[in-house]
């Protein structure tokens, strides 16, 4: 469980660090406004789906059972 906080820790400071760098990087792309806003768009939900994949994993490390996308039929 122990292992489970750690990784849940050093996800957060992954994803924060990678974040950071985006938002540092994406200013200097010349893009018009609406796609400056679809790009920021797409990068955050690309970000969200990365760290609920990798939290639904570690809870499965530590003995929680999460429902995916593929195995909602075998809840009980």
């Amino acid at each position: 469980m122990i292992g489970t906080l750690i990784g849940l820790i050093l996800l957060c400071l992954f994803l924060g660090v990678v974040w950071y760098c985006i938002q540092q990087l994406l200013p200097l792309i010349p893009l018009a406004e609406p796609f400056a806003t679809i790009v920021r768009v797409l990068v955050i939900l690309l970000v969200a789906a990365v760290a609920f994949y990798v939290i639904i994993q570690l809870l499965g490390v530590a003995g929680v059972h999460v429902p995916t996308f593929g195995n909602f039929g075998s809840i009980r």
